[in-house]
């Protein structure tokens, strides 16, 4: 039996590396379009790489592939988890370690030129030839951060076999504001409520830390809000986006003006500059101040894009695969990781469904 893996990031590393430890006698091929494989995964957690989380749905299949390969773990905040060495490279060194001593054939600069299904065989065209398979694994990732590989080609591979595409857009990415008061306020940071409004109705709200930019805003919170708006939507001008921010939270409208009746100054609260910014807008009305401080309302003109996307939000439609990633449309084909429509918050969700669909994958391709 042969299989061929498109796409050598983690998806696609892991099911072939979980292929070969389930059978060793399946010839496994991963093709890749950059000169190296996993380069996206240097980049994550700020190159520490947070693997996965222990709240993730499948942590244990992650964790379990993991040290079935020799890589251990270690636990952070919120129950991220990072290799123990906090390098991101030994994450790559890990696996593609598992490669060479199982006997994964992995081919780099290797560009698909189109895919086809013959009987019960796949063949994959390329610019290095025709490779053929019994079995063929689609794991090219969305179109988040095209330089390390993700570059949606594989969206029209898995259309070639029928399946169908959900609307794509940037997510777990920095919101843009034409708001000048963000650029006055770059660098500070703020814990706030930050509440997200699609054409005047909530849409979505989070607690956590704002990174004020030149460009708008960023941080955590913001990233997961971000799978809500539509670039493509904005444009058209068919939505209308802004972001509240409840600064003190904890503190109602009525103590805020108390507390700044009683002192005269936010400055014990909030950042000396954030403090600056929402006086000269109150033009000095404590009581005004105190409703910005609680409903700061910013317009959001957009996203950063898929070059600064941790992930895309869409992908091939989930009623169209089964739980493994096996294809409900052509008997043997798989589509796993963030090519499929399945997106999760940070904190290591997005790179445990990478790493377990695979696993999963793996396991259905060698039952």
């Amino acid at each position: 039996m042969k299989v061929v893996v498109i796409g050598g990031g983690a998806s696609g590393i892991a099911c072939a590396v979980k292929t070969k430890l389930n059978n060793p006698d399946i010839g496994v091929i991963v093709l890749e379009h950059l000169d190296a494989p996993c380069k996206k995964i240097y980049a994550t957690g700020n190159g520490r790489c947070n693997i996965t989380n222990k709240n993730a749905p499948n942590f244990e299949i992650t964790k379990n592939f993991f040290e079935s390969i020799g890589l251990v773990m270690r636990e952070s905040e919120d129950g991220r988890m990072y290799p123990y060495s906090n390098q991101a490279s030994g994450v790559v060194d890990t696996l593609i370690d598992a490669c060479k001593k199982l006997g994964v054939e992995i081919i780099c600069d290797c560009e698909i030129v189109r895919v086809e299904k013959v009987g019960n065989t796949f063949n994959t065209f390329t610019n290095k030839g025709v490779f053929s398979s019994n079995a063929l694994v689609l794991a090219t990732g969305g179109m988040a951060q095209s330089a390390l590989g993700s570059d949606g080609s594989g969206y029209a591979l898995a259309k070639a076999f029928g399946h169908s595409i959900s609307e794509l857009s940037p997510a777990l990415v920095q919101l843009k504001s034409p708001n000048k008061s963000c650029r006055a306020l770059k660098g500070i940071r703020a814990k706030c409520l930050v509440k997200l409004e699609i054409n005047e109705e909530p849409a979505a709200e989070e607690f956590g830390e704002v990174l004020f930019t030149d460009y708008g805003i960023s941080g955590i919170v913001v990233m997961n809000l971000s799978q809500y708006v539509s670039d493509k939507m904005l444009s058209q001008k068919k939505q209308r986006c802004t972001a509240t921010l409840d600064f003190v939270p904890d503190m109602n409208e009525n103590e805020l003006a108390e507390h700044y009746r009683k002192f005269g100054t936010f400055e014990g609260i909030l950042p000396s500059k954030l403090c600056s910014v929402l006086n000269r807008q109150a033009n000095g009305d404590g009581e005004k101040m105190a409703k910005y401080v609680k409903n700061w309302r910013l317009i959001i003109s957009g996203t950063k894009g898929y070059d600064y996307a941790q992930i895309t939000k869409g992908g091939v439609k989930l009623d169209e695969l089964g739980e493994s990633g096996d294809s409900k449309l052509c008997d043997n084909l798989y589509i796993i990781g963030e090519l499929t429509d399945n997106q999760f918050q940070c904190g290591g969700f997005n790179l445990d469904y990478a790493f377990s669909s695979a696993v999963m994958a793996a396991n259905r391709i060698t039952s």
